[in-house]
C-alpha cells in the first residue's frame, strides 16, 4: 500500500498519527469483544409452563420452580418434537418410554420434600430431565436405567450439559443400588405392580419413596420410612408405563 505520508506535508502526518491512535482503542476493544452466546428459544415456554402448569396448580416450592424454570427441557425430547417440550402432557422418547408431564414432574419431586443436601436415588432415567431437575435440588443423584440405549443417550445429554453430580448405572431398579444406599430419597418414574420392598429397604429412616404403583389403575404414593415401619399416604391417580425388570418386556 502506497503510504501517503511521503508526500503530505509534516503538520498533516501528525495529524494521521493522532487519529490512528484515539481510533487504534475502540477498534482493538471491538476486535476482541467475546461473543454473546445464543438466546434460548424456549425460555419464554419454559417460564410460562412453570407460571401455569406448576406453580398455578399448587406447587409453590421454590427450588423446585426454580430448578424448572432453568432446566432447558427441549433439549431432552427427539429434536422433531421440540417445539412441543414445554405442552401439558407427557412426550414419546422411544423405545416405548415417555417424559413425564411437566406438573407430574413438579409434584412427584415436591413430595420428595428436598432442603438441598439429600442423596437422591431415581429408578427409571429415561429422558434424563426427572434426574436434571432433581441433580438442581438434591447435592447428588443415582439413577438407573433398565435400557441401555435410553442410558446411554440421558448420560450423554446431561454430561454435554454439564450436570456433575449424577451418577449412572444400566440395570433393574427393583434392586436399586445397594452400594449406596441408604439414601434420603427415591423417585420411581415407572410404575411397579406393587411397592418394591428393596427400594424401601434402601431408604435412611425418615426418607422417602415416591412411586406410582399398579397395573392399569394406579397410584401415585409417597412411602415415609419409620423407625416402626413405614407410613403410606396416596396422592392421586396417575398413569404410567410399566416398571419392567426385563429390558424386552
Amino acid at each position: 500500500m502506497r503510504n501517503p505520508t511521503r508526500s503530505a506535508p509534516g503538520w498533516f502526518a501528525v495529524a494521521l498519527v493522532v487519529i490512528s491512535a484515539t481510533l487504534l482503542p475502540a477498534d482493538v476493544a471491538m476486535a476482541v469483544e467475546p461473543q454473546k452466546p445464543l438466546e434460548d428459544p424456549f425460555s419464554d415456554d419454559r417460564l410460562k409452563m412453570v407460571d401455569e402448569q406448576i406453580y398455578a396448580r399448587g406447587i409453590e416450592e421454590p427450588h423446585v420452580l426454580d430448578a424448572m424454570r432453568n432446566v432447558p427441557r427441549h433439549l431432552f425430547v427427539p429434536e422433531s418434537f421440540r417445539s412441543q417440550a414445554y405442552v401439558d402432557s407427557p412426550q414419546r422418547i422411544g423405545h416405548g418410554q415417555t417424559i413425564s408431564q411437566p406438573y407430574i414432574v413438579g409434584l412427584m419431586t415436591s413430595l420428595l420434600r428436598l432442603e438441598g443436601t439429600e442423596k437422591i436415588l431415581e429408578i427409571g432415567t429415561g429422558s434424563g430431565y426427572q434426574a436434571a431437575v432433581l441433580s438442581r435440588i438434591g447435592s447428588s443423584v443415582y439413577t438407573i436405567e433398565i435400557r441401555e440405549e435410553l442410558a446411554d443417550q440421558a448420560q450423554g445429554i446431561l454430561e454435554r450439559l454439564g450436570y456433575d453430580n449424577i451418577h449412572f448405572r444400566v440395570g433393574d431398579g427393583y434392586q436399586g443400588w445397594p452400594e449406596e444406599a441408604p439414601f434420603d430419597a427415591i423417585i420411581v418414574t415407572a410404575a411397579p405392580p406393587d411397592i418394591p420392598e428393596r427400594l424401601v429397604e434402601q431408604l435412611k429412616v425418615g426418607g422417602r419413596l415416591v412411586v406410582p404403583v399398579g397395573r392399569y389403575f394406579q397410584d401415585l404414593m409417597v412411602i415415609t420410612k419409620t423407625e416402626d415401619g413405614v407410613k403410606k399416604r396416596r396422592v392421586a391417580a396417575v398413569r404410567f408405563v410399566p416398571m419392567v425388570s426385563n429390558p424386552d418386556d
